[in-house]
């Protein structure tokens, strides 16, 4: 006979029905979520719970349960996208254990942004204490938002008198020459997402009236050479498709009292075939240097639909597998 699954009971304090009806979600579909994800049984009458399931999984998903009671206390709505990012940090760390030291705010006009989970935390707190940082990794793990918010938040608090968002002209399948304007027309749309992570954190309104005044400015990375930029916060977006000398020159750019923050992904370069990423080349080079910080992330640090983790750890799979793809040399002709 199969033994029974081992079970977790407890009961969440205080009782409230309104905070007990904002965790459980419409229908269920926060508990829902949880059960799926951590692929365990929650069975509850009120506020008593009883979990069954594998025994290391229980404890985590107790934890989360309360956790997710304890932001219902300030009035958080607990959206399936929320809960999402919950579980993700109940695969990063141990939530028995309490994070080193407070908890990270980035206070700006429009939100408070808290960095989710041990990586991000991590590379928030890099931030803030290296001038020079590189957050590498997959699509969707907060890095680019992040850097964003950090910049804001130094410009809220005065540490900075400027923002600067770079990224290389670099096609991604599609042809710049047929974009209409100049340069920085043709690259501007690729900046959407920075954009509009500064229109959720300042206003559309203040963003143009910065973009005005040259608070934030927004550049090809081939308008960098030359200048040396102090008391900046500049970002170097999809560094990946840096080449070895482009990064080289931007990060020779930085003057006193800026702070700089690259971010790509290795795994997505879309420079011509035979031309080396700057970005893996710089993580050799400047990997031991002290003063310069270095932040991994990984699919699991994922924070969008969790389909976008499984994508992800898919095509990081068959790369793994798959034979060398190089093109076969022709044979000389006659």
């Amino acid at each position: 006979m199969n033994s029974p699954l081992p079970s977790l009971s407890f009961t969440l304090e205080p009782s409230d029905a309104q905070r007990f009806a904002n965790l459980c979600g419409q229908f269920d579909e926060n508990l829902r979520q949880i059960e799926k994800r951590m692929d365990i049984h929650i069975a509850n009458r009120g506020m008593d719970f009883e979990l069954s399931g594998e025994e290391e999984r229980l404890k985590a998903a107790a934890r989360l349960i309360k956790r997710l009671y304890r932001e219902t206390r300030n009035g958080t709505e607990l959206t399936p996208a929320l809960v999402h990012l919950y579980l993700q940090e109940s695969a990063l760390e141990d939530l028995d254990e309490p994070s080193e030291g407070a908890p990270i705010t980035l206070k700006t006009r429009k939100a408070h942004i808290r960095p989710r989970g041990a990586n991000q935390q991590k590379y928030v707190k890099s931030i803030q204490s290296h001038d020079i940082n590189f957050g590498i990794g997959p699509a969707g793990t907060g890095k680019t938002y992040l850097a964003v918010a950090c910049a804001v938040d130094a410009l809220e608090r005065e540490q900075i008198r400027r923002i600067l968002l770079v990224r290389p002209a670099v096609e991604a399948g599609e042809k710049l020459g047929f974009l209409p304007g100049d340069l920085a027309q043709k690259i501007d749309p690729y900046l959407r997402p920075l954009y509009d992570a500064l229109y959720e954190m300042l206003g559309f309104e203040h963003v143009s009236k910065l973009i005005e005044r040259n608070v934030i400015e927004v550049a090809p990375l081939a308008y960098m050479r030359g200048r040396t930029l102090n008391n900046s916060f500049i970002i170097l977006d999809e560094s990946q498709n840096t080449t070895v000398e482009q990064m080289k020159m931007f990060l020779t750019r930085i003057g006193f009292g800026s702070t700089a923050v690259i971010t790509g992904d290795i795994t997505q370069v879309d420079l011509p075939r035979g031309t080396r990423s700057g970005l893996s080349h710089v993580v050799n080079v400047l990997g031991e240097v002290p003063g310069i910080g270095f932040t991994h992330f990984r699919p699991k640090d994922v924070v969008r639909h969790p389909l976008v983790q499984r994508i992800v750890e898919a095509y990081e799979a068959y790369e793994d597998k798959a034979p060398s793809r190089k093109p076969k040399p022709e044979a000389p002709s006659e």
